[in-house]
C-alpha cells in the first residue's frame, strides 16, 4: 500500500465540498496541520506547507472565516468514510460529550467563559475562556483489539443563550442518522445528557448514568372496565438508585464485563423501571454495577433497550472514555486550541477541522498499516505492541515528510543514514 498516496485519496473524497482554489488551499492546510512542529497557528502552518508563498497568507485565514463551504458536508464524506471502510453492518456505537477549547483574545466569536473541569475541583470551581463545543464520535474497535478509538463525526459550537447542550447533541444525531438512513445506532452520553433516552431519536438506543437519587416509579397500572378520569401516566414510587442498591441482597450476578479492552469481575443487579423525569413514555432498564472489592462506590447505568444483556450496559459505558481520550490527543498531540482565528466562522471552524483531521489520520493509519507496527523497534519497550495516536501521527508525517524531501532533492540519491535520521527527527517533533 502506498501510504503516500492514500492521504491525497482520502482529502480528494471532500473535494465537492469546496470551489476548486478553496480545495487547494484545504489540502495544503490539512497537511499542514499534520506536518507542522510547535504550536499550529495558522502563520506558523502555512510556513511549513507553503514556505514560497504561492498563496496570498490572508487566502487561507478567508478560508477558515467565511470561506463558501459548510462543515456538515465535509462531516458527512468523512462519516461516509469511516463507515464504508470500518463499521459497513451493525448497529454504529456513537458517543456525545462536550468539551472547552481554551482561547486567548478579547473579541472572538462563540467563546465564552465556562467551567474548565479539567482544573475545577469538588471543592472549587475555576472558569476559562474559551469555546464550548459538543462532539459526536464514532466508537470502534481497531483491528489490534483493546480500547476502542473514537472518530469525531459531528461538532457544534455551543452560545450562551441559543440551543442548549442536550438539543445541539439532538440535532446532530438527527443529522447523522439522515445520512445513514438504513442504520441504528447505540448513543453513549453521560448524566448531563441523559434528557435525550425522551427525545425520541432516531433509530437510536441511548445508554446513560442515571442519579443515584432518581424518582423511579412503576409502569402504570392497567386501566379497569369502565374506569372514569385520564390514564394515569406513572405506577407506584420505588426506592432510589441509591436505596434499591443497599436494601437489595438477593439477585447480584457476578458477571466479566469489559472496561475499555480489559475484562473485570463485577456485581450487577437490573430492573426495568420508569424513570418519570427524564423518559415519561416508557420503561428504561436499570443497571447497578458494583465493585466486588467495595473499592470503587456504586455505579448506576440506565439503556432504553431493555432487551440489552446488563454486561453489555456497562461494558458501552465504560467504553465511553474513548472520546475524551480523542479530546486529550486532538488539544495535546494536534493543538486544537492552536489556530488564532477570531472572526465570524472562523473560530468554530478551527476547533472543528482540528477534530477532522484527527479522524482522518486514524483513517489513513487503518487503512496503510492496519496491525502492522509502524514504529521503529525499542529495546526499552520491547512489549509495546499497539500503535497510540502519536505513532499514527508520526507515521504519516514521516511518510510526507520523505516523499516532500524525495522531491526537493537533486537526482542523485540521498544517503539512507542522512534523510532518514532527518525525517524520524521530524515525524517525532512536537
Amino acid at each position: 500500500m502506498n501510504g503516500g498516496a492514500e492521504w491525497p485519496a482520502l482529502l480528494v473524497t471532500c473535494a465537492a465540498v469546496f470551489t476548486r482554489p478553496s480545495f487547494v488551499l484545504f489540502c495544503t492546510l490539512m497537511s499542514a496541520w499534520v506536518l507542522c512542529p510547535g504550536r499550529r497557528t495558522v502563520t506558523r502552518m502555512i510556513g511549513v506547507a507553503d514556505p514560497e508563498g504561492q498563496h496570498a497568507h490572508d487566502a487561507y485565514h478567508r478560508f477558515l472565516r467565511a470561506g463558501a463551504w459548510t462543515m456538515a458536508e465535509l462531516w458527512q464524506g468523512l462519516g461516509g468514510l469511516l463507515v464504508a471502510r470500518l463499521a459497513p453492518t451493525g448497529v454504529l456505537h456513537v458517543d456525545l460529550d462536550d468539551t472547552l477549547f481554551h482561547k486567548a483574545g478579547r473579541q472572538i466569536d462563540g467563546a465564552g467563559i465556562f467551567r474548565d473541569p479539567l482544573r475545577s475541583t469538588a471543592h472549587k470551581v475555576v472558569y476559562a475562556l474559551g469555546l464550548n463545543v459538543v462532539v459526536l464520535t464514532l466508537r470502534l474497535t481497531p483491528p489490534w483489539g483493546g480500547e476502542p478509538l473514537g472518530f469525531p463525526v459531528n461538532l457544534r459550537l455551543y452560545r450562551k443563550g441559543g440551543p442548549s447542550h442536550v438539543e445541539l447533541g439532538a440535532a446532530m444525531l438527527r443529522e447523522v442518522a439522515a445520512w445513514l438512513p438504513d442504520r441504528a445506532f447505540a448513543l453513549t452520553c453521560d448524566g448531563a445528557y441523559g434528557t435525550l433516552a425522551g427525545m425520541d431519536l432516531p433509530r437510536t438506543h441511548v445508554t446513560s448514568r442515571m442519579r443515584r437519587d432518581a424518582a423511579l416509579y412503576l409502569p402504570p397500572p392497567p386501566r379497569t372496565p369502565r374506569q372514569r378520569g385520564r390514564p394515569r401516566k406513572r405506577g407506584r414510587r420505588l426506592p432510589s438508585p441509591q436505596q434499591l442498591a443497599r436494601r437489595t441482597t438477593r439477585g447480584w450476578v457476578s458477571t466479566i464485563i469489559d472496561v475499555r479492552g480489559k475484562r473485570i469481575e463485577r456485581f450487577l443487579l437490573c430492573r426495568p423501571v420508569l424513570w418519570y423525569h427524564v423518559c415519561p413514555r416508557r420503561l428504561v432498564l436499570l443497571v447497578i454495577v458494583r465493585d466486588p472489592t467495595d473499592i470503587q462506590p456504586d455505579d448506576f447505568f440506565f439503556t432504553t433497550d431493555l432487551s440489552a444483556a446488563p454486561a453489555a450496559v456497562a461494558s458501552e459505558y465504560a467504553g465511553r472514555w474513548s472520546i475524551e481520550d480523542t479530546f486529550r490527543s486532538v488539544k495535546q498531540t494536534l493543538g486544537g486550541e492552536d489556530p488564532q482565528t477570531w472572526k465570524h466562522e472562523g473560530p468554530e471552524r478551527a476547533a472543528a477541522l482540528s477534530c477532522w483531521v484527527y479522524a482522518a489520520i486514524w483513517l489513513w493509519y487503518l487503512k496503510v498499516y492496519g496491525t502492522k507496527p509502524s514504529w521503529p523497534a525499542l529495546p526499552w519497550y520491547p512489549q509495546k505492541c499497539t500503535p497510540s495516536f502519536v505513532d499514527a501521527l508520526a507515521a504519516l508525517r514521516r511518510t510526507l515528510w520523505r516523499e516532500r524531501i524525495s522531491a526537493n532533492s537533486s537526482s542523485q540519491p540521498l544517503s539512507p543514514k542522512i534523510t532518514d535520521g532527518l525525517i524520524e527527527i521530524l515525524a517525532r517533533a512536537a
